[in-house]
């Protein structure tokens, strides 16, 4: 075996507080498995803007208690490094998958042996919840233990900055460079003075906050389906709606416990085909009109609603519009701004600029997104990936303050004899038909995902001239900036007056995606616009699919 490989693994070994991981690295050293320790070592989690998530598993390319530990002490050295005053506290949350308590417990523990302020969340809850308590209690940062949408596998390690925003370039190299080098962590108890559980008062403010801004004018009829999809949504969000005046409503009981397995899911994402099948087969069965999914922390907001017999999912896109379309006249009204990323709809900016809204495009990430305002107040943002900002209070995407607006404006178009549906008819009607759809290619191991991401260098580099028989008038590489934004990996095509491709490697998962917007003509009616853009996206689609299949 490699003898630098083995003393790596001897000097993790030495740091790894877990006895089974331990033992796993030292079985592997002892049968000279060293393939198996490279695919451990040689690949290791970084800290990014995203914070850390990738399968539980020992050594420094899994999510594991030594992972954490070195993350939170890099975390320490980070605010030491910026000068934020630890007295201020650190807020720390977890959701429900496999680990993300004993993670939490090495968070708190690390901290405390630092002597930084600990303000815990009492149980695993939404992480929307841990953003509004960053800014509420004027925290430091925070910390939540979460995986979001990844699949059952995976867990994650997210940071929030003292603005109650995830974290931007260079506070993620600051902490990664420091976590490289962490050495072992002293841990304090929950007895010591400086812990003390986020108190339900402040929990009860967050509910009484988005329910005062979004409710049913009176009771409503307006017949719901949820499911928190096995996450940790499911009695936050109920206790919302029947505050919020909806009554009818009713849960998917197999997926509304939270389960870190997610047994009835292939993966735990609404945007994901089949994710919402149980939901529509008791929708159906309910006789209910709309479908709200959260995703396994809450922060993601997925929707169905009837159309005659059948369901239609709603795309990402269209939910951004529909909560644009309820927000827009109160945000102009009180001098806000709006915001979506380079890979969303650009309805929302063609929207903002006919009511006179400050409208930002940002890169891909609330990260960006939350910052976009600058000095003024965000009133709505979103991102084709299901993430959604409704309310200021929240630095952050919120899937629950998100279903609450969605259910008034359902509830409203209803009373007034409409729905979500003719909302849309409207809005297309009016700036025009954009249909937006994407192709996500997922790798199976590191080598692919290198394959991958070669493919979208290749892409970049020696853009088609063609796609769908479509010209590709412009391309953009997005690592270099593009219209003023930072540099990200990526190519942005332009495909003249029928819309635009992005194509980029996810933030979050071992995939690579092309995010596609058609603009058709607006000649002839709605629908044959709309099957006019579906035949153009279908033929791009697969031009892409041709250009970075593996």
């Amino acid at each position: 075996m490699n003898d630098e490989l083995r003393r790596e693994v001897e000097r993790w070994i030495a740091l790894d507080p877990d006895e089974d991981d331990r033992n796993t690295l030292t079985s592997l050293l002892a049968s000279d498995d060293e393939a198996e320790l490279e695919r451990r070592f040689y690949a290791p989690l970084t800290f990014g803007t995203a914070g850390l998530r990738g399968p539980e598993m020992a050594g420094p390319a899994g999510m594991n208690r030594a992972t954490v530990r070195r993350a939170t002490l890099g975390v320490l050295a980070w605010m030491q490094e910026i000068a934020v005053d630890m007295s201020r506290g650190v807020v720390v949350g977890r959701d429900g998958r496999h680990g993300s308590e004993t993670f939490n417990d090495e968070v708190v523990g690390v901290l405390l042996g630092r002597g930084a302020v600990v303000y815990e969340m009492p149980s695993a809850l939404p992480t929307p919840l841990v953003a509004y308590c960053v800014k509420a209690l004027r925290a430091a940062a925070g910390i939540m233990i979460t995986a979001s949408h990844n699949p059952p596998e995976d867990n994650g390690y997210k940071l929030y900055a003292s603005d109650g925003a995830q974290i931007i370039p260079p506070d993620d190299e600051i902490v990664e460079r420091h976590a490289q080098h962490a050495g072992e962590a002293t841990l304090g108890d929950r007895d010591s003075s400086l812990h003390s559980y986020v108190p339900a008062t402040l929990l009860e403010e967050y509910r009484r906050h988005v329910v005062a801004r979004f409710h049913a004018e009176s009771a409503s009829e307006l017949a719901i389906t949820y499911t928190p999809l096995h996450g940790v949504g499911g009695v936050t969000m109920t206790q919302l709606f029947a505050d919020a005046g909806f009554s009818k409503v009713t849960t998917v009981a197999r997926q509304f416990e939270p389960d870190g397995s997610f047994p009835t899911l292939t993966f735990p994402n609404p945007e994901e085909p089949g994710a919402l099948d149980l939901a529509i087969e008791t929708a159906t069965a309910a006789n209910s009109s709309i479908i709200i999914a959260n995703d396994p922390d809450a922060d993601r907001l997925g929707a169905a609603v009837r159309d005659g017999s059948d369901w239609r999912v709603l795309r990402g896109d269209e939910i951004g519009w529909l909560l644009a379309s309820s927000l827009i006249d109160g945000i102009h009204d009180r001098g806000e701004s709006v915001a979506t990323t380079i890979v969303s709809s650009t309805l929302l900016e063609k929207m903002a600029r006919a009511h006179d809204v400050r409208f930002e495009t940002t890169l891909t990430g609330f990260k960006w997104l939350a910052r976009s305002a600058g000095e003024r107040v965000l009133g709505f943002a979103y991102e084709e990936a299901l993430g959604f900002a409704v309310d200021a209070n929240v630095a952050d995407k919120d899937g629950m303050s998100a279903a609450l607006a969605l259910a008034t404006l359902a509830d409203e178009l209803a009373s007034n004899g409409s729905s979500l549906l003719e909302r849309l008819d409207e809005i297309e009607s009016t700036y025009g038909v954009h249909a937006t759809t994407q192709l996500a290619i997922r790798a199976e191991g590191p080598e692919v995902l290198a394959q991958l991401h070669q493919k979208v260098w290749d892409v970049t580099d020696h853009p088609p001239t063609t796609l769908g028989g479509i010209i590709v008038t412009e391309s953009s590489d997005l690592s270099v900036g593009f219209r003023g934004l930072s540099s990200t990996d990526g190519v942005w095509l332009g495909l003249g007056e029928t819309g635009r491709v992005v194509v980029r490697p996810s933030g979050t998962e071992a995939k690579v995606k092309a995010y596609l917007e058609v603009t058709p003509p607006r000649e002839g009616t709605l629908s044959k616009q709309r099957a006019r853009a579906g035949k153009i996206s279908k033929l791009v689609l697969e031009s892409l699919r041709g250009l970075l299949s593996v």
